[in-house]
């Protein structure tokens, strides 16, 4: 069985969508979705509850925070972290039960934008290489219970490449898989900030990060690069 965990802010544009998609698609093999919140303004929580989703109230906003209350409340044996506004294959579940049956205990989706921009294309194809660059959570990640546990979950001080650092962590002693399907992904960050600007700030971040910079530092200088509301 595997349980959802959605981490959300204001995400009202694409909560309902995304948990009416993963119901029809998962059916009986999804032990629930996990809708944490971190204090939405809009009707994010509202939406959610109406579909009959699990709400946890999450007391600060931050992915990893969100996401470790969300598994901490989980019944799958497996856990799947989505996005808000990506969209996972129809197939996702029997995709990813494969994949775990084949002893890969952590793994991702490719993924494509629901944009027409050439350059984001090119984004997109560079998901399918098994590189630590070519990562993101837009791609969503699946991951074993155990696993997740004997990781000790996402660092809670993480704010940003919070997903980095437990892939990294978990490739040292699991198998790792990129399903070679799509998940649908907005491009809403490009469409605010500019092609250019957002993969300069990704780019950024990426080698501060692995320089050894601190979150404030990683987080500070995100903001002064591109616009974020979710940060």
């Amino acid at each position: 069985m595997i349980s959802i965990i959605i981490p959300t802010f204001n995400e009202v544009d694409f909560i309902g969508p995304l948990i009416r998609h993963l119901r029809d698609s998962g059916g009986e093999h999804v032990a629930d979705i996990i809708v944490v919140d971190a204090g939405s303004t809009d009707d994010t929580v509202a939406v959610a509850r109406e579909l009959n989703a699990q709400v946890v109230m999450s007391p600060q906003k931050g992915r990893a925070v969100q996401m470790n209350l969300g598994a901490d409340m989980a019944k799958g044996d497996v856990l799947y972290f989505v996005h808000a506004d990506s969209l996972p294959p129809s197939s996702f579940v029997t995709d990813i039960v494969e994949e775990v049956s084949q002893g890969y205990e952590i793994g991702c989706f490719r993924f494509c934008f629901r944009s027409k921009k050439v350059m984001l294309k090119f984004n997109a194809y560079c998901t399918r290489f098994d590189r630590i660059m070519c990562r993101g959570g837009d791609q969503t990640l699946f991951i074993t219970q155990q696993l997740f546990r004997n990781l000790g979950g996402y660092q809670n001080d993480f704010v940003i490449m919070e997903d980095y650092d437990l892939i990294i962590r978990a490739r040292k002693v699991a198998k790792f898989k990129i399903i070679p399907k799509d998940v649908s992904v907005s491009a809403r960050k490009y469409d605010d900030n500019g092609y250019l600007r957002v993969n300069l700030a990704n780019f950024t971040i990426f080698m501060l990060y692995f320089m050894g910079f601190s979150q404030q530092t990683l987080v500070r200088t995100y903001k002064r690069m591109i616009h974020h509301p979710k940060l």
